[in-house]
């Protein structure tokens, strides 16, 4: 079995579930860990992000693409601009 190292520190409980969802559809072999702790109620969540994920060091790299490309796309936008083109535009 391979040896499971931590790749990067994942800042909320939405992006672990996104990234999750992307690996185990990769079939890319990981583990995430939260830093979640019930006697602190979250407390270091704040402090030091959700949690992490970690993988075997082959995967490492497509793991951090994979999140680059996640944290880079904005909701709601899309590659183009819709205002590009418009007659309505207001000055």
């Amino acid at each position: 079995m391979d040896e499971y190292e931590k790749v990067e520190v994942l800042d909320n409980h939405f992006e672990a579930q996104v990234l999750d969802s992307i690996l185990k559809e990769r079939q890319i072999p990981h583990l995430m860990r939260s830093f979640y702790d019930t006697a602190f109620d979250g407390l270091f969540q704040t402090q030091k992000g959700w949690g992490h994920v970690s993988a075997p060091r082959e995967y490492h790299e497509e793991i951090r693409e994979i999140l680059r490309d996640l944290r880079n796309h904005e909701p709601g936008m899309t590659d183009e601009n819709p205002a590009e083109g418009s007659d309505n535009m207001t000055p």
